[in-house]
């Protein structure tokens, strides 16, 4: 199995991030991609202006991509602060005051994925606290997602890189995915099934797949060692993508992963043609 029968997307969050926000859609379809995603680009404001939602949604549009995954509000990404809706107080307020504004955003562009990150354990507040919180901005996100037909995200971490964040393994994520969706009786809550995470975590890659691919809506790929691009570690993506395919997974493989010091056209080369860019 090659990798010119999936799909893949770019994140232009960790991708092409040597470019101005506005510049990055235009550069991944020159560089071969049609599809994009994106973490909240506006890591202090849930509600930017509309002027500024109105150029990112132009410079898609013009760049002849598709938005197909876009996170809601988590604060600040990458940094040791990622993760709203389980935050008391401002935080986790910002996390539901933006959900109705980035739904609009990505809809208009024909976007329907959303990923919710769980958010960090807080010194000093109860657990069961920050989880009943959690529960409940999640149904909220749910629902509100539900009814533009929508899928929810729920995405583990990995322990090394977030320590205060408590979804750290597989099941743990689908402990969360299943009790939204009991909460809701939506069933529109999956796992986000990022493999550099999870390998991160020291699971067993194949065990993951073959457990959770009917769960799983979208995926993300990088390198481990490094967070870099397949090919700079020792994960064997041409055996796990082509796991994923076997176990039924037909959606996309978002691109997540560092370029490193050289431009990001420069992280494509493991990619065979037609995808590969002509760089």
């Amino acid at each position: 199995m090659g990798f010119t029968d999936m799909r893949f997307n770019v994140n232009l969050s960790i991708l092409f991030t040597e470019l101005p926000l506005l510049e990055r859609p235009a550069a991944a379809r020159a560089a071969g991609f049609t599809a994009v995603e994106l973490w909240w680009p506006w890591v202090d404001a849930p509600t930017p202006e509309q002027s500024e939602l109105d150029a990112l949604r132009e410079a898609i549009e013009d760049a002849g991509v598709h938005l197909v995954g876009l996170n809601f509000y988590a604060g600040q990404l990458p940094g040791p602060d990622r993760g709203a809706l389980s935050v008391p107080g401002a935080e986790s307020e910002k996390f539901r005051a933006n959900v109705p504004v980035a739904i609009a955003f990505a809809t208009s562009l024909g976007c329907t994925t959303f990923n919710a990150l769980y958010g960090n354990r807080i010194e000093g507040t109860d657990p069961a606290v920050q989880d009943a919180l959690a529960l409940e901005n999640l149904t909220f996100a749910a629902r509100a997602v539900g009814e533009v037909g929508g899928t929810l995200l729920i995405e583990a971490l990995n322990a090394p890189e977030s320590p205060a964040c408590p979804i750290v393994s597989a099941p743990k994520a689908i402990e969360v995915i299943d009790a939204v969706n009991a909460a809701t009786g939506l069933d529109n809550t999956r796992f986000l099934m990022d493999l550099y995470h999870l390998s991160m975590n020291g699971e067993d890659l194949d065990e993951v797949i073959d457990h959770h691919t009917d769960k799983t809506a979208h995926v993300q790929i990088a390198d481990n060692p490094g967070r870099g691009a397949p090919g700079t570690g020792t994960l064997d993506f041409t055996a796990l993508l082509g796991r994923l395919k076997k176990n039924g997974y037909d959606g996309y493989i978002g691109l997540e992963y560092k370029p490193g010091t050289t431009p990001s056209t420069s992280a494509f080369a493991w990619l065979p043609a037609p995808l590969r860019p002509a760089h």
